[in-house]
């Protein structure tokens, strides 16, 4: 596949998602979107208050004693989204982060949830305005998450200004 094609500046704007999604070399990519996303933790109860108490999420299975997979975990749905967190050693800390949407006016409410909860919240990053605006923190394990008001569509026409 040609490299040009993987370079969405040069897909005309209006196009750019349906090009980016019929990459697929033979016919059209099959992958329907997220299945889950998976975290490794330190420490599965404090995290699971964490998300819980401060982001409001649903604790939907524990592991407990009984271990399907690599280590104990458990799994939350939050905003739709599966995730999974295994007990293990926690990472170094990067930019690498995932980001949940929130409404813009929920935005300072979770910042003081996730203060009391105890997690380290980050200052915000330079923005150029019109992209939405973002909280960044790091749980107990140095996963980074961000709630983020923008949307794709949002940052797309402002980067295009």
């Amino acid at each position: 596949m040609p490299s040009a094609i993987l370079r969405p500046a040069l897909v005309p704007s209006p196009l750019r998602a349906t090009a980016l999604v019929n990459l697929g070399v033979r016919g059209h990519v099959t992958i329907r979107g997220l299945s889950h996303l998976t975290f490794i933790v330190h420490d599965l109860e404090r995290i699971a208050a964490l998300f819980y108490q401060a982001l409001g999420a649903a604790e939907v299975y524990d592991s407990g004693d009984r271990q399907f997979s690599l280590a104990r975990e458990k799994f939350f749905l939050l905003g739709g989204v599966w995730l999974a967190l295994m007990q293990g050693k926690p990472i170094e800390r990067s930019y690498r982060h995932v980001a949940f949407a929130v409404d813009d006016d929920e935005l300072a409410h979770y910042e003081s949830r996730l203060i009391a909860a105890g997690v380290e919240v980050k200052p915000p990053r330079p923005r150029v305005q019109g992209e939405g605006r973002s909280l960044y923190f790091y749980d107990f394990d140095n996963n980074l998450f961000e709630l983020h008001t923008g949307t794709l569509q949002e940052r797309l026409e402002r980067y295009a200004r």
